[in-house]
Protein backbone atom coordinates (compact mmCIF):
# COMPACT_ATOMS: atom_id res chain seq x y z
CA UNK A 1 0.00 0.00 0.00
CA UNK A 2 1.34 3.42 -1.00
CA UNK A 3 1.98 6.14 1.60
CA UNK A 4 -0.55 8.98 1.57
CA UNK A 5 0.49 12.23 -0.06
CA UNK A 6 0.14 15.06 2.48
CA UNK A 7 -0.81 17.96 0.23
CA UNK A 8 -1.63 20.24 3.16
CA UNK A 9 1.88 19.86 4.61
CA UNK A 10 3.44 20.40 1.18
CA UNK A 11 1.64 23.72 0.69
CA UNK A 12 2.24 24.85 4.28
CA UNK A 13 6.00 24.26 4.06
CA UNK A 14 7.55 27.69 3.46
CA UNK A 15 10.61 25.97 2.10
CA UNK A 16 8.54 24.80 -0.86
CA UNK A 17 8.84 27.58 -3.46
CA UNK A 18 7.93 25.82 -6.72
CA UNK A 19 5.34 23.10 -7.33
CA UNK A 20 5.25 21.62 -10.83
CA UNK A 21 2.13 19.70 -11.86
CA UNK A 22 2.94 17.33 -14.70
CA UNK A 23 1.35 14.41 -16.48
CA UNK A 24 -0.32 13.50 -19.75
CA UNK A 25 -3.04 15.58 -21.36
CA UNK A 26 -6.63 15.54 -20.14
CA UNK A 27 -5.93 14.39 -16.58
CA UNK A 28 -6.80 17.64 -14.78
CA UNK A 29 -3.40 19.32 -14.38
CA UNK A 30 -4.88 22.78 -14.86
CA UNK A 31 -7.66 22.37 -12.31
CA UNK A 32 -5.27 20.67 -9.88
CA UNK A 33 -2.82 23.59 -10.20
CA UNK A 34 -5.60 26.14 -9.70
CA UNK A 35 -7.09 24.31 -6.71
CA UNK A 36 -3.68 24.05 -5.06
CA UNK A 37 -3.03 27.75 -5.74
CA UNK A 38 -6.34 28.85 -4.19
CA UNK A 39 -5.80 26.64 -1.14
CA UNK A 40 -2.22 27.83 -0.62
CA UNK A 41 -3.21 31.50 -0.94
CA UNK A 42 -6.06 31.09 1.53
CA UNK A 43 -3.61 29.42 3.92
CA UNK A 44 -1.41 32.54 3.86
CA UNK A 45 1.02 31.94 1.00
CA UNK A 46 1.65 34.57 -1.70
CA UNK A 47 1.05 32.55 -4.85
CA UNK A 48 1.30 32.81 -8.62
CA UNK A 49 -0.03 30.03 -10.84
CA UNK A 50 1.32 29.73 -14.39
CA UNK A 51 -0.75 27.77 -16.88
CA UNK A 52 0.25 26.71 -20.36
CA UNK A 53 -3.22 25.36 -21.13
CA UNK A 54 -4.65 27.26 -24.15
CA UNK A 55 -8.24 26.33 -23.24
CA UNK A 56 -8.45 29.34 -20.84
CA UNK A 57 -10.28 27.27 -18.20
CA UNK A 58 -8.09 28.69 -15.45
CA UNK A 59 -9.25 32.26 -16.12
CA UNK A 60 -12.90 31.21 -16.05
CA UNK A 61 -12.59 29.21 -12.86
CA UNK A 62 -10.78 32.06 -11.08
CA UNK A 63 -13.39 34.59 -12.18
CA UNK A 64 -11.02 36.49 -14.47
CA UNK A 65 -12.05 37.74 -17.88
CA UNK A 66 -8.69 36.86 -19.41
CA UNK A 67 -5.17 35.67 -18.70
CA UNK A 68 -2.02 36.63 -20.55
CA UNK A 69 1.75 36.76 -20.15
CA UNK A 70 1.56 39.16 -17.18
CA UNK A 71 0.50 37.92 -13.71
CA UNK A 72 -3.00 39.16 -12.86
CA UNK A 73 -4.22 39.47 -9.31
CA UNK A 74 -7.26 37.42 -8.28
CA UNK A 75 -9.12 39.83 -6.03
CA UNK A 76 -11.67 37.35 -4.67
CA UNK A 77 -9.07 35.03 -3.12
CA UNK A 78 -7.23 35.66 0.16
CA UNK A 79 -7.20 39.48 -0.03
CA UNK A 80 -5.35 39.41 -3.35
CA UNK A 81 -2.55 37.00 -2.40
CA UNK A 82 -3.12 34.99 -5.58
CA UNK A 83 -1.97 35.88 -9.09
CA UNK A 84 -2.55 33.91 -12.28
CA UNK A 85 -1.10 34.03 -15.78
CA UNK A 86 -1.11 32.10 -19.04
CA UNK A 87 2.08 31.60 -21.01
CA UNK A 88 2.36 33.49 -24.30
CA UNK A 89 5.35 31.72 -25.81
CA UNK A 90 5.93 34.24 -28.61
CA UNK A 91 5.74 37.22 -26.26
CA UNK A 92 8.15 35.48 -23.86
CA UNK A 93 10.60 34.88 -26.72
CA UNK A 94 10.23 38.54 -27.77
CA UNK A 95 11.03 39.63 -24.20
CA UNK A 96 14.25 37.58 -24.26
CA UNK A 97 15.31 39.20 -27.53
CA UNK A 98 14.45 42.69 -26.27
CA UNK A 99 16.35 42.25 -23.01
CA UNK A 100 19.52 40.91 -24.67
CA UNK A 101 19.90 43.20 -27.67
CA UNK A 102 19.56 46.81 -28.75
CA UNK A 103 16.19 48.17 -30.00
CA UNK A 104 17.52 48.15 -33.59
CA UNK A 105 18.77 44.57 -33.32
CA UNK A 106 15.55 43.46 -31.63
CA UNK A 107 13.50 44.91 -34.47
CA UNK A 108 15.70 43.17 -37.02
CA UNK A 109 15.39 39.79 -35.29
CA UNK A 110 11.63 39.97 -34.74
CA UNK A 111 11.00 40.94 -38.37
CA UNK A 112 12.88 37.87 -39.60
CA UNK A 113 10.52 35.20 -41.08
CA UNK A 114 12.52 32.35 -39.55
CA UNK A 115 12.30 33.93 -36.10
CA UNK A 116 8.55 34.45 -36.50
CA UNK A 117 8.12 30.75 -37.26
CA UNK A 118 10.51 29.66 -34.51
CA UNK A 119 8.89 31.79 -31.83
CA UNK A 120 5.29 30.76 -32.58
CA UNK A 121 5.18 27.21 -33.86
CA UNK A 122 8.57 25.47 -33.69
CA UNK A 123 8.52 22.11 -31.87
CA UNK A 124 9.78 22.56 -28.32
CA UNK A 125 9.35 26.35 -28.21
CA UNK A 126 6.40 26.18 -25.80
CA UNK A 127 8.24 23.96 -23.32
CA UNK A 128 11.42 26.07 -23.56
CA UNK A 129 9.46 29.27 -22.95
CA UNK A 130 7.65 27.69 -20.00
CA UNK A 131 11.08 27.15 -18.44
CA UNK A 132 12.06 30.73 -19.32
CA UNK A 133 8.94 32.17 -17.70
CA UNK A 134 9.41 30.02 -14.61
CA UNK A 135 12.97 31.30 -14.30
CA UNK A 136 11.76 34.90 -14.63
CA UNK A 137 9.09 34.46 -11.95
CA UNK A 138 11.60 32.89 -9.58
CA UNK A 139 14.07 35.75 -10.04
CA UNK A 140 11.39 38.38 -9.36
CA UNK A 141 10.97 36.94 -5.84
CA UNK A 142 7.52 38.55 -5.54
CA UNK A 143 5.80 35.27 -4.68
CA UNK A 144 6.77 32.69 -2.08
CA UNK A 145 5.07 29.90 -4.05
CA UNK A 146 4.97 29.35 -7.82
CA UNK A 147 2.62 26.69 -9.20
CA UNK A 148 3.28 25.50 -12.75
CA UNK A 149 0.77 23.72 -14.95
CA UNK A 150 2.99 22.04 -17.56
CA UNK A 151 2.20 22.08 -21.30
CA UNK A 152 -0.22 19.59 -22.80
CA UNK A 153 1.79 17.37 -25.11
CA UNK A 154 2.02 13.88 -26.52
CA UNK A 155 4.47 12.98 -23.79
CA UNK A 156 4.80 14.50 -20.35
CA UNK A 157 8.55 14.00 -20.70
CA UNK A 158 8.64 16.86 -23.24
CA UNK A 159 8.61 19.43 -20.43
CA UNK A 160 12.01 18.20 -19.26
CA UNK A 161 13.50 17.32 -22.65
CA UNK A 162 12.37 20.06 -25.01
CA UNK A 163 14.03 23.07 -23.32
CA UNK A 164 17.47 21.51 -23.55
CA UNK A 165 16.83 20.37 -27.13
CA UNK A 166 15.77 23.92 -27.99
CA UNK A 167 18.81 25.41 -26.27
CA UNK A 168 21.14 23.03 -28.10
CA UNK A 169 19.49 23.96 -31.40
CA UNK A 170 19.79 27.71 -30.82
CA UNK A 171 23.34 27.36 -29.55
CA UNK A 172 24.30 24.56 -31.91
CA UNK A 173 27.08 23.99 -34.41
CA UNK A 174 24.76 23.79 -37.42
CA UNK A 175 23.34 27.27 -36.86
CA UNK A 176 26.86 28.60 -36.35
CA UNK A 177 27.85 27.04 -39.67
CA UNK A 178 24.91 28.71 -41.36
CA UNK A 179 26.16 32.13 -40.28
CA UNK A 180 29.67 31.51 -41.58
CA UNK A 181 28.97 32.49 -45.22
CA UNK A 182 27.75 35.89 -44.07
CA UNK A 183 30.88 36.39 -42.01
CA UNK A 184 33.43 35.15 -44.52
CA UNK A 185 31.71 36.50 -47.59
CA UNK A 186 30.81 34.58 -50.72
CA UNK A 187 33.52 32.69 -52.62
CA UNK A 188 36.22 33.39 -50.05
CA UNK A 189 34.16 31.42 -47.55
CA UNK A 190 34.01 28.37 -49.79
CA UNK A 191 37.80 28.35 -50.08
CA UNK A 192 38.06 28.39 -46.29
CA UNK A 193 35.63 25.59 -45.46
CA UNK A 194 36.35 23.40 -48.48
CA UNK A 195 34.23 21.39 -50.87
CA UNK A 196 32.60 19.25 -48.17
CA UNK A 197 30.61 22.06 -46.64
CA UNK A 198 29.94 23.62 -50.03
CA UNK A 199 28.16 20.40 -51.00
CA UNK A 200 26.31 20.44 -47.68
CA UNK A 201 25.19 24.03 -48.28
CA UNK A 202 23.97 23.19 -51.79
CA UNK A 203 21.93 20.26 -50.40
CA UNK A 204 20.43 22.49 -47.70
CA UNK A 205 19.53 25.06 -50.32
CA UNK A 206 17.72 22.42 -52.38
CA UNK A 207 15.84 21.10 -49.32
CA UNK A 208 14.97 24.39 -47.65
CA UNK A 209 15.11 26.81 -50.55
CA UNK A 210 17.45 29.73 -50.97
CA UNK A 211 15.10 32.21 -49.23
CA UNK A 212 14.60 30.05 -46.13
CA UNK A 213 18.34 29.45 -45.86
CA UNK A 214 18.92 33.18 -46.22
CA UNK A 215 16.35 33.92 -43.51
CA UNK A 216 18.00 31.41 -41.16
CA UNK A 217 21.45 32.85 -41.82
CA UNK A 218 20.21 36.40 -41.25
CA UNK A 219 18.43 35.34 -38.04
CA UNK A 220 21.53 33.63 -36.66
CA UNK A 221 23.68 36.60 -37.60
CA UNK A 222 21.38 39.01 -35.76
CA UNK A 223 21.22 36.65 -32.78
CA UNK A 224 24.95 36.05 -32.58
CA UNK A 225 25.50 38.12 -29.44
CA UNK A 226 22.92 35.99 -27.62
CA UNK A 227 24.56 32.63 -28.34
CA UNK A 228 25.25 30.73 -25.17
CA UNK A 229 22.61 32.49 -23.08
CA UNK A 230 19.85 30.16 -24.26
CA UNK A 231 21.65 27.07 -23.06
CA UNK A 232 22.78 28.75 -19.83
CA UNK A 233 19.28 29.85 -18.84
CA UNK A 234 17.74 26.48 -19.68
CA UNK A 235 20.38 24.71 -17.64
CA UNK A 236 20.00 27.16 -14.73
CA UNK A 237 16.24 26.62 -14.54
CA UNK A 238 16.73 22.87 -14.90
CA UNK A 239 19.11 22.94 -11.93
CA UNK A 240 16.62 25.04 -9.92
CA UNK A 241 14.04 22.30 -10.45
CA UNK A 242 16.43 19.76 -8.93
CA UNK A 243 17.17 21.71 -5.77
CA UNK A 244 15.28 21.60 -2.44
CA UNK A 245 12.34 23.98 -2.58
CA UNK A 246 10.90 22.43 -5.74
CA UNK A 247 8.29 19.67 -5.66
CA UNK A 248 6.92 17.72 -8.62
CA UNK A 249 3.37 16.43 -8.47
CA UNK A 250 2.56 13.86 -11.12
CA UNK A 251 -1.13 14.11 -12.03
CA UNK A 252 -3.02 11.22 -13.60
CA UNK A 253 -6.50 9.88 -14.17
CA UNK A 254 -7.38 6.31 -13.12
CA UNK A 255 -6.96 5.10 -16.69
CA UNK A 256 -4.35 2.73 -18.17
CA UNK A 257 -2.68 5.23 -20.53
CA UNK A 258 -2.57 8.05 -17.97
CA UNK A 259 -1.11 5.86 -15.23
CA UNK A 260 1.38 4.35 -17.67
CA UNK A 261 2.52 7.87 -18.55
CA UNK A 262 2.67 8.72 -14.85
CA UNK A 263 4.88 5.69 -14.28
CA UNK A 264 7.25 6.80 -17.05
CA UNK A 265 7.41 10.27 -15.56
CA UNK A 266 8.11 8.98 -12.05
CA UNK A 267 10.98 6.91 -13.46
CA UNK A 268 12.33 9.89 -15.39
CA UNK A 269 12.15 12.22 -12.39
CA UNK A 270 14.05 9.65 -10.39
CA UNK A 271 16.70 9.27 -13.09
CA UNK A 272 17.17 13.06 -13.18
CA UNK A 273 17.15 13.29 -9.37
CA UNK A 274 14.15 15.61 -9.43
CA UNK A 275 12.23 16.04 -6.13
CA UNK A 276 9.01 14.06 -6.53
CA UNK A 277 6.35 14.85 -3.92
CA UNK A 278 3.89 12.22 -5.11
CA UNK A 279 1.04 11.25 -7.41
CA UNK A 280 -2.41 12.85 -7.59
CA UNK A 281 -5.04 10.59 -9.14
CA UNK A 282 -7.98 12.69 -10.27
CA UNK A 283 -11.61 11.75 -10.84
CA UNK A 284 -11.50 8.49 -8.90
CA UNK A 285 -14.86 6.72 -8.83
CA UNK A 286 -16.13 5.82 -5.35
CA UNK A 287 -18.53 2.98 -4.60
CA UNK A 288 -21.14 4.54 -2.34
CA UNK A 289 -22.38 1.13 -1.15
CA UNK A 290 -19.23 -1.02 -1.02
CA UNK A 291 -21.05 -3.96 0.58
CA UNK A 292 -23.17 -4.32 -2.59
CA UNK A 293 -20.91 -5.69 -5.31
CA UNK A 294 -21.45 -5.16 -9.02
CA UNK A 295 -22.31 -8.85 -9.46
CA UNK A 296 -24.95 -8.82 -6.72
CA UNK A 297 -26.49 -5.62 -8.04
CA UNK A 298 -26.68 -7.07 -11.57
CA UNK A 299 -28.24 -10.28 -10.26
CA UNK A 300 -30.83 -8.34 -8.24
CA UNK A 301 -31.69 -6.20 -11.28
CA UNK A 302 -32.09 -9.34 -13.41
CA UNK A 303 -34.47 -10.87 -10.86
CA UNK A 304 -36.64 -7.75 -10.68
CA UNK A 305 -36.84 -7.53 -14.46
CA UNK A 306 -37.80 -11.21 -14.73
CA UNK A 307 -40.61 -10.58 -12.25
CA UNK A 308 -41.53 -7.40 -14.14
CA UNK A 309 -41.45 -5.59 -10.82
CA UNK A 310 -39.85 -2.36 -9.57
CA UNK A 311 -38.41 -1.18 -12.92
CA UNK A 312 -37.00 1.98 -11.31
CA UNK A 313 -35.21 -0.06 -8.62
CA UNK A 314 -33.80 -2.35 -11.29
CA UNK A 315 -32.47 0.65 -13.23
CA UNK A 316 -30.85 2.07 -10.08
CA UNK A 317 -29.23 -1.29 -9.37
CA UNK A 318 -27.74 -1.39 -12.87
CA UNK A 319 -26.35 2.11 -12.46
CA UNK A 320 -24.82 1.04 -9.15
CA UNK A 321 -23.38 -2.08 -10.83
CA UNK A 322 -21.69 0.09 -13.47
CA UNK A 323 -20.26 2.41 -10.81
CA UNK A 324 -19.07 -0.47 -8.65
CA UNK A 325 -17.43 -2.21 -11.61
CA UNK A 326 -15.68 0.99 -12.63
CA UNK A 327 -14.51 1.64 -9.07
CA UNK A 328 -13.10 -1.90 -8.91
CA UNK A 329 -11.22 -1.48 -12.21
CA UNK A 330 -9.75 1.81 -11.03
CA UNK A 331 -8.67 0.28 -7.71
CA UNK A 332 -6.83 -2.42 -9.66
CA UNK A 333 -5.09 0.13 -11.89
CA UNK A 334 -4.02 2.29 -8.95
CA UNK A 335 -2.90 -0.85 -7.15
CA UNK A 336 -0.66 -1.81 -10.07
CA UNK A 337 0.95 1.62 -10.00
CA UNK A 338 1.49 1.33 -6.24
CA UNK A 339 3.06 -2.11 -6.64
CA UNK A 340 5.46 -0.79 -9.28
CA UNK A 341 6.27 2.37 -7.24
CA UNK A 342 5.72 1.52 -3.55
CA UNK A 343 7.77 4.54 -2.44
CA UNK A 344 5.57 7.12 -4.22
CA UNK A 345 3.00 8.88 -2.03
CA UNK A 346 -0.48 8.96 -3.56
CA UNK A 347 -3.51 11.19 -3.11
CA UNK A 348 -6.79 10.11 -4.71
CA UNK A 349 -9.28 12.84 -5.57
CA UNK A 350 -12.86 11.56 -5.90
CA UNK A 351 -14.80 12.43 -9.04
CA UNK A 352 -16.81 15.60 -8.44
CA UNK A 353 -20.47 15.87 -9.33
CA UNK A 354 -19.87 18.54 -11.98
CA UNK A 355 -17.14 20.38 -13.88
CA UNK A 356 -14.69 22.60 -12.03
CA UNK A 357 -15.60 26.00 -13.43
CA UNK A 358 -15.59 28.46 -10.50
CA UNK A 359 -13.90 29.27 -7.20
CA UNK A 360 -16.39 27.23 -5.17
CA UNK A 361 -15.55 24.10 -7.19
CA UNK A 362 -11.81 24.83 -6.90
CA UNK A 363 -12.18 25.06 -3.10
CA UNK A 364 -14.07 21.75 -3.09
CA UNK A 365 -11.29 20.16 -5.11
CA UNK A 366 -8.72 21.72 -2.77
CA UNK A 367 -10.48 20.08 0.18
CA UNK A 368 -10.31 16.74 -1.62
CA UNK A 369 -6.61 17.20 -2.35
CA UNK A 370 -6.00 17.97 1.32
CA UNK A 371 -8.25 15.07 2.37
CA UNK A 372 -10.59 17.37 4.30
CA UNK A 373 -13.86 15.60 5.09
CA UNK A 374 -16.89 17.34 3.66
Amino acid sequence: MSPELDVEALLADRGTRIVVCCGSGGVGKTTTSAALAVRAAEAGRTVVVLTIDPARRLAQSLGLTRLDNVPRQVEDVADGRLWAMQLDMKRTFDEIVESHSSPERSKQIMANPFYQSLSSSFAGTQEYMAMEKLGQLRLEDTWDLILVDTPPSRSALDFLDAPQRMARFLDGRMLRLLIAPARAGGRAYLKVVGAGFALFARILTKILGAQVLSDVSAFVGALDTMFGSFRERAEATFETLKRPGTAFLVVAAPEPDALREASYFVDRLGADEMPLAGLVVNRVQRNGVPELSAQRAEAAADSLEEMEAEPLTAAVLRIHADIAARARRERQLIGRFAKAHPEVAVREVPALAGDVHDLAALRTMGDALAAVKG
